[in-house]
């Protein structure tokens, strides 16, 4: 069923304006208003398009994930990732500390 094209009127605008908290003046509510107009036209515009029979979609083509199984394979133990370290603590890489003392 079409839609009557949607206006919006200097009243309105001012009404949307007075939640939002902003302060318009005459001439941003003559400027305003028409393109809020345009933008209400082209949403029922929109809505005219969209049919029931289309499923809603994120993106034109499917998506599929090109990222591995998680497989768990033997790693290093702490002791053996730490061996080659400068400095440990508490099985912790210790590094300097950079944003001064406690």
């Amino acid at each position: 069923m079409p839609q009557t094209p949607q206006t919006i009127t200097r009243d309105e605008v001012r009404h949307l304006a007075d939640l939002a908290r902003i302060d318009l003046d005459d001439a941003e509510l003559d400027h305003l208003a028409p393109q809020l107009s345009v933008i209400l036209e082209s949403v029922a515009a929109i809505a005219q398009i969209a049919a029931d029979a289309i499923p809603p979609t994120s993106h034109a083509l499917p998506l599929t994930n090109v990222f591995r199984e998680d497989v768990v394979v033997p790693s290093l133990s702490a002791e053996a990732a730490l061996s080659g370290a400068p400095e440990v603590e508490e099985q912790r890489f210790a590094v300097p500390k950079i944003l001064g003392e406690e």
